[in-house]
Order: C-alpha cells, then sequence, then structure tokens
C-alpha cells in the first residue's frame, strides 16, 4: 500500500509543476532559550522541490525597521509525502529538515516572507519587497502592528502567538480555509491531523557520560511496533571522535511486530590525549514512513590520558614554580621613575608598535584553552569566577550558555568601547596586525583581560564595576580571583589611552572608566599574583609579545595608581621575589586564635574578610598568637614587615 502511495504521489509531482507553495506554522516564542523554534512550509503538492525559493525574516519595528536580518535557502530541498519541509531547532520534534540556530526567530512586531530567488538576492539588511513574494506572514506576541511590514506585503491582520496566552507553548498555525488559529505545535504533521501519519523513531542511551574503556547501550523505539523487518544504520562520528574510537554493532534490527532494539558500544581505552569529546548518535537513512523524533544524541566521552602541570589551581595556589619569561631589561627603562612618567614608561613596553601585536577574537578561544588549562587536568580549563574546572571541549557556540564557558572580558566590551571590533574566525599566532596605545580596536581581543568563564556567571557579571556595589563574584567564592581581575584592569589601563580606572561606582553605561580603583587596589594585595597567573602571562607573550607588568611586579600599583604615586619606582622595591614561604600562618581552618612564625622583627598584620574590609589589626613581633573572634568564612591576613608584605588565606570556623 505505501508503495503504491509513492508511485501516486511522484506522478502527482509532475502533473502539477506549479504547485502553490506557503507559509504553514510558525513557532517564534518558546520556553527558556528558545531552542525549539520552527517555521513549517507545505506545497499542496506532495514531495515538491524547493529549488529556487528562499525564506526571509524581517524586522517589524526599531531602527531596522522592514529590513531583514537572516535568509534560508531552501535550494536541495523537498517538500514530503504531506507536502511539509520543517526549518528549525535540533531540539524540535519531530528533527527538521533543515537545521536553525537557537533563538533566531525574534518574537515581534516581525515578518516572515516566502520568495522565488536566492539568499544572495537577500544580504543582511535588505528592505522588504512584493517582488517575486510568493506568501508572507507578519506576527507578534501582543505587539502593536507592524503596519509598514504588512502594507509591502499586503496583509491585513498581524497574527499573535499570545493570543490565548500560552504564546511559548503554542504555535500560529494556517486552516484548510487560510486563515489561521494558535494552538499546540504540530511540526512535521497537517496542521488538521489528516494526511499520512509516520513512525516515529527515538534514540536512548543509558549514560551520558562514559569514561575511556567502559561501555555504554543505545536503544532505538519506534511508536507503534512495525508491520515489517525495519533496518537502518547509524553512526557516532563527530569532529575527532571516529568510528576508531569504539567497538560495536551499528545496525539496527527491528523484526516485524516489535518496537525496540538495543545494542552495546565500548569505548576503546587508547594511550592518546585527544581531550574530552562527544559522540553524536545520529541516524543514517531510515525508510520513508518512519519519522525521527530526536537526532544527533550526545554521549560524553571522557579522556582519561590527560597530564597536569607542576603548580596549583587559583583555589590552592602555588608561588615560584613557574619562571617568569620575561626577556633581559624589559623593565630596565622603568628604573627611578615615578608618577606619570613611569606610567607612560610602562605604556612604552607593553604598546610598542614596532614589537606587540593585535590578534582576533577567534584567536582568543585557542589562547584561553592554554593559558587558563586547569593544572590537574588537560582537558579542561578552570573558570575564573566560579573557580571550577570545565571540559574545554564545553565551549559556548551558541546564544544558550547552560553548561558552557565562555570569554570574560574583564574590561567590558561596551565599556571599553571595542564591542565586537574584530573577527570571530581565528587565523593562528602567525597572523596579526601591529598596534599601538591608541588602537583600542586590539582591546576586544587582548587575552591579558580575557578569562574563561562560565557561561551564565559571564552574563551576571554583565558590564558592572567591581566592588561591593558592583561584582562581587558568587556567593561563596573564595576571591582566588581578584587580585587576577585587578592586576588585568591596571593593565588595561596603562596599555590603552582611552581607557582608565578611577575610584567609586561608576554608570555602567559609561565608556572608557571603570571603578573601583580602591577596591581594586586591595584586592592586588589580598589576592597575590601565583603561578597560575604567572603561566598565563607567560604564554600570552608569545602571541601577544607583550607582557601584564602587574603580575611581574604586583607593587607597581601603588607606584601608578595609588599611595606610592609620585615615588619613584626600582625593581628592587618588588616583592616578586620575597619567599612568603618563611611565614606561616596555623592553625588553618582556625577557630579561636592563630598564631603567626616565621617573624623575626616588628610587623604589622591585618585581617581582611571576603569583601575587603579590615576586621582585625595589631603589631606583632616574633611568633606570636593572636585571639580572634570571627563569623565562619574567608579571610586574609596581610602581614607587613621590611618593607615587604605577604597575605595568607584563612578559614575560619
Amino acid at each position: 500500500m505505501f508503495k503504491k502511495l509513492l508511485l501516486l504521489t511522484t506522478l502527482l509531482v509532475y502533473s502539477f509543476c506549479n504547485a502553490q507553495l506557503f507559509i504553514n506554522e510558525l513557532d517564534c516564542d518558546t520556553p527558556s532559550t528558545d531552542d525549539k523554534e520552527f517555521i513549517e512550509l507545505k506545497s499542496t503538492t506532495p514531495n515538491f522541490a524547493l529549488d529556487g525559493y528562499v525564506l526571509v525574516l524581517f524586522n517589524g519595528t526599531g531602527a531596522q525597521i522592514n529590513l531583514s536580518y537572516y535568509v534560508i535557502d531552501l535550494d536541495g530541498f523537498t517538500t514530503d509525502i504531506n507536502g511539509i519541509f520543517v526549518i528549525g531547532n535540533q531540539t524540535v520534534s519531530p528533527v527538521p529538515d533543515k537545521f536553525l540556530p537557537e533563538s533566531i526567530f525574534q518574537n515581534g512586531p516581525d515578518g516572515v516572507a516566502l520568495y522565488l530567488g536566492s539568499s544572495s538576492d537577500f544580504p543582511n539588511n535588505s528592505p522588504a519587497t512584493a517582488t517575486n513574494l510568493i506568501d508572507a506572514m507578519v506576527y507578534g506576541t501582543n505587539d502593536p502592528n507592524a503596519s509598514s511590514l504588512m502594507t509591502t506585503f499586503g496583509i491585513t491582520t498581524q497574527l499573535n502567538e499570545s493570543l490565548n496566552g500560552l504564546n511559548t507553548t503554542q504555535s500560529i498555525q494556517r486552516k484548510a480555509d487560510g486563515t489561521f488559529e494558535v494552538k499546540t505545535p504540530t511540526p512535521d504533521a497537517n496542521n488538521d491531523g489528516s494526511g499520512f501519519i509516520f513512525n516515529g523513531i527515538t534514540i536512548s542511551t543509558t549514560l551520558n557520560q562514559v569514561n575511556e574503556g567502559n561501555s555504554f547501550s543505545v536503544t532505538f523505539t519506534t511508536q507503534t511496533n512495525v508491520s515489517s523487518n525495519l533496518s537502518f544504520t547509524f553512526q557516532l562520528n563527530n569532529d575527532t571522535f571516529s568510528a576508531s574510537d569504539f567497538i560495536g554493532n551499528t545496525s539496527v534490527f527491528i523484526p516485524t511486530g516489535s518496537n525496540s532494539f538495543t545494542t552495546t558500544l565500548t569505548l576503546i581505552d587508547d594511550t592518546l590525549d585527544e581531550g574530552d569529546e562527544l559522540a553524536k548518535i545520529k541516524f543514517g537513512t531510515i525508510p520513508l514512513q518512519y519519522s525521527r523524533l530526536n537526532d544527533e544524541i550526545q554521549v560524553r566521552v571522557i579522556d582519561n590520558d590527560f597530564y597536569t602541570l607542576p603548580f596549583g589551581t587559583p583555589i590552592n595556589p602555588t608561588f615560584g614554580n613557574v619562571t617568569p619569561t620575561t626577556p633581559v631589561n624589559y623593565y630596565s627603562s622603568l628604573e627611578g621613575l615615578s608618577g606619570n612618567a613611569l606610567k607612560q614608561a610602562l605604556q612604552n613596553i607593553i604598546a610598542n608598535p614596532s614589537v606587540v601585536r593585535a590578534h582576533n577574537y577567534g584567536d582568543i578561544v585557542d589562547i584561553l584553552k592554554a593559558c587558563d588549562q586547569n593544572p590537574l587536568n588537560s582537558n579542561q580549563v578552570f573558570l575564573m569566577y566560579k573557580e571550577v574546572p570545565k571540559a574545554k571541549f564545553d565551549f559556548q557556540t551558541s546564544s544558550n550558555n547552560a553548561g558552557k564557558w565562555n570569554r570574560e572580558h574583564i574590561y567590558p566590551q561596551s565599556r571599553g568601547g571595542f564591542t565586537d571590533a574584530t573577527s570571530e574566525v581565528a587565523d593562528g599566532i602567525n597572523v596579526w596586525l601591529p598596534t599601538s596605545a591608541s588602537d583600542i580596536t586590539a582591546g576586544h581581543a587582548d587575552a591579558h583581560h580575557l578569562r574563561a568563564e562560565d557561561g551564565p556567571e559571564n552574563s551576571l557579571r554583565n558590564n558592572k564595576d567591581y566592588g561591593l556595589t558592583g561584582y562581587n563574584g558568587p556567593v561563596g567564592n573564595l576571591s582566588s580571583w581578584k587580585g587576577d581581575v585587578a592586576r588585568a584592569v591596571f593593565y588595561m589601563a596603562v596599555r590603552y589611552n582611552s581607557l582608565s580606572v578611577v575610584n567609586g561606582d561608576i554608570p555602567d553605561t559609561t565608556v572608557g572608566q571603570l571603578g573601583d580603583l580602591a577596591t581594586l587596589l586591595n584586592w592586588n594585595v589580598l589576592d597575590a599574583s601565583d603561578d597560575f597567573e604567572m603561566n598565563r602571562n607567560n604564554y600570552i607573550y608569545t602571541w601577544q609579545v607583550n607582557r601584564n607588568p602587574f603580575i611581574d611586579y604586583p607593587n607597581l600599583a601603588d607606584y601608578i595608581f595609588g599611595v606610592n604615586f609620585g615615588q619613584p619606582w626600582f625593581s628592587t622595591l618588588s616583592n616578586s621575589n620575597f619567599n612568603e614561604n618563611r611565614v606561616v600562618v596555623y592553625p588553618n581552618p582556625a577557630k579561636d586564635f592563630i598564631t603567626i612564625s616565621g617573624i623575626t622583627t616588628e610587623s604589622t598584620i591585618e585581617i581582611y574578610n571576603a569583601i575587603g574590609s579590615i576586621v582585625l589589626k595589631e603589631i606583632i613581633a616574633n611568633e606570636k598568637q593572636i585571639a580572634i573572634d570571627l563569623q565562619a568564612g574567608i579571610y586574609f591576613a596581610k602581614i607587613s614587615f621590611d618593607g615587604k608584605s605577604v597575605v595568607k588565606k584563612i578559614v575560619v570556623e
């Protein structure tokens, strides 16, 4: 019967060469991150070729009113036996015939138009037109009418996906009489329930994360028992993961009267450090009477062949294990200078147009995978604010940032004036442009102020200043990142002429200024430069051929921005070579008292809480026990003597 139906529909294709094609359904607003958006086309003739057609999305309001913002070329595709063709996100079920990135459709008032033409006819910001227009829809979610767009398309009614107050769970659907209604989405099916009903197949797995050497099962299940033997294949290939990485049967066989098949796959435990990977279980070709209810099911493959680095993480820092790769005499021109002359001499080094190189934003991903690598696992990056590791392959590539990491601009893009200033396409370490102190464009991809960070936390920080009334990190964080942030801001304020760091909290729309200087100076002391930070300074130097001097010499900040401004600076004054291991604070964790040992001269101890406020200050000499009456939490003890200071982190129970 099915073969006869296919023959009939094939004959119909030849009979109706001028078949009508129209927009049949649109779901522009879906729950959460808009990852279930789709648009459905329908032809009056089944299996209709879509060559020569193009879909164009238009703005219906705002500065880009009546201009296009996305185009979808339909060449090479055909509608199915019901005359349906679906374009949507990967999480739409059944699986769309053509994928769209997440959150492409604007919620309105906007329009979508079907034309005879090609994508080259509609570059971004093309004006809406009725020329070669086949069908159009203007829609919204309780929005005022996009009147101008409606006039252009000859439309009298703007469709409202929020008509029933259920815009995230309902879609706009064409009825048989050509009018529209709003109801539960019906992707890849006739809106009235008629036509051929496909038997859907679902992929499921016993595990979604598997270590190399272990096994997992994959099951294929049909909605109803199959009426004849069903056979097809599947694959797991994805990027570097291939058939050589696993053992098992990838042929599916469901016998007549059954509805499922299960196979077990074993990951090969090799000795290669390939990094963590994603295996994607993908359907091969399935018979026409079946549909894919899901596809490309991801299984995380954990590589156990990682290596470690000989220094600590930011939350368990080490000092002195990483040797600075500073060239001989790199900072020699700074000796004896003070105030603005010192700042200018420093800028002459780190913004030297004959030496320093500018790269692009795409390169930053590769840079961060190396310089922010978790010292305990080479397959991970260490996230700055969250203070946790994350798999390198979990880099955010779409608008959905949940569970992903991204590039955090410590000096925010809009505050710096370099929003989207460089390309997203990586071109490698050997391709660069010259730069200078006046080249603010380079700030967009200056790795000295870019860090790997949790996607949602990155969005939460947004454009805020740092400090008590600005951004102070996630609740319960150990403040391991605060000195890093301070030194990055100081670098940016010297490296670029148009940037500065100032006292107080200022509006987060201010361009060229960032606060709070007093907080950052304090953070610079409380969270000392460690091996993790020195390692990233060394690595970034190999790309940019400049260093962050505030990592090499943290006390430079006080001579340029702080209490020592106007005093001559000498490298011998720096505490970068100070052996802080001689100073010990114990017990740690502490409860009622702490003891400081390793001090031989009169010294000052200042204890700060996690937000930088002094809660205790005493003069001490030699080994000294100090009573503490502090709430449980993280504290920092700054011990100053012999013109130097050291900071120790204390946990109070």
